[in-house]
């Protein structure tokens, strides 16, 4: 019965993701009709040929300007669902996130740096690999401020988060204050500040799905590690898991998938907090039907979330992190609530 409706629901999931992407690229300042949009995606495809014809506007627009964009709304929305489920079952803590704890913050950081040094203007892969970087060091950063004994305390870990996320941003801040002779790269990196993914073509795609995709199906196959985990370090010693290279490497993945997303998208935040919290009320705590159900959900949510931001206000656009915030705080701020009254029960 529990795997029939986890089937269920990763079918729906995956039947909705393919129709959010169609929609999210026909809808926009030009609006283009579904069976036309569906049938340029799809005629893509090896071994599908499709008779009908469409305007080559509209083929350009949909495969060179809105197609790479929601791609990448839609990778970068599952890998950050996944890692906020990830740390919630690694940290043992509901309250985990990579943007509350900080590796968010950390990523910036790195892809601002590598901004302002022209990195990311000569070489491909130097904004992934510095915003990787920047989330790994905070990430680890706050995980041995706040871990004691194999245990992570909630107040422990969001102060330490709040403190370390802090000092990225407030470094980001201090590196965007010397941009400013410079008015594009300071451009940049207040617009990364702020999350979006306008201008976002194929080559970020190449530059992020070979990274990100690899990274979280390797993190899915820890799923029965993180159940082991939930009960304590020796029931899963005793269970032969290695909690403490479980743990590194899990951390190390995590961070990665995290910082690179950020280098495609900017500072996008909330998504891995709400996602697996619904998630879990739908499927259950189990990590082996939470993380891919996460990942597909989260999937979903980031294209519809910048399909408002392309289209609420037009012509102008919205900024995605933005969105995302307006979503997430008030989420955060029940989920603190919630926990206020757990404790004085």
């Amino acid at each position: 019965m529990k795997n029939s409706k986890f089937l269920a629901v990763l079918g729906f999931l995956a039947a909705a993701l393919c129709l959010i992407v169609i929609v999210a690229t026909a809808v926009g300042s030009v609006t283009i009709p579904f069976q036309s949009t569906a049938g340029i995606i799809f005629s893509k495809f090896p071994f599908v040929s499709l008779d009908a014809a469409w305007p080559k506007a509209q083929e350009l627009i949909i495969l060179q300007v809105r197609l790479p964009r929601v791609l990448i709304a839609a990778v970068v929305g599952g890998a950050l669902a996944l890692c906020g489920a990830v740390m919630q079952g690694l940290f043992r803590n509901p309250m985990a996130d990579p943007g509350i704890i900080g590796t968010t913050a950390g990523g910036a950081l790195g892809a601002v740096l590598s901004i302002y040094m022209g990195w990311a203007a000569n070489y491909l892969y130097a904004l992934p690999a510095a915003a990787f970087l920047g989330a790994l060091a905070s990430t680890f950063l706050v995980y041995v401020i706040a871990s004691e004994h194999g245990k992570t305390p909630v107040n422990i870990l969001l102060l330490s988060g709040i403190a370390v996320g802090g000092l990225a941003v407030s470094m980001s801040s201090f590196i965007l204050s010397l941009a400013l002779h410079n008015w594009e790269i300071a451009r940049q990196i207040i617009f990364w500040n702020m999350g979006g993914l306008d201008g976002r073509s194929w080559m970020h795609v190449k530059m992020s799905l070979p990274i990100i995709l690899p990274a979280c199906f390797v993190i899915l196959a820890y799923g029965r590690d993180l159940n082991v985990m939930l009960f304590g370090e020796e029931s899963a010693h005793g269970l032969g898991v290695n909690v403490i290279w479980t743990r590194r490497i899990l951390l190390v993945l995590t961070a990665l998938v995290a910082g690179v997303s950020v280098s495609v998208s900017g500072s996008i935040g909330f998504i891995g907090l709400v996602i697996p919290h619904i998630m879990r009320l739908v499927v259950g705590p189990d990590h082996k039907m939470l993380l891919p159900v996460s990942f597909l959900a989260g999937a979903c949510f980031l294209p519809l979330a910048d399909l408002i931001c392309r289209t609420l206000i037009k012509p102008e656009e919205l900024r995605l992190g933005v969105v995302t915030s307006f979503v997430g705080g008030p989420f955060f701020i029940y989920l603190l609530i919630k926990s206020k009254r757990e404790v004085k029960a």
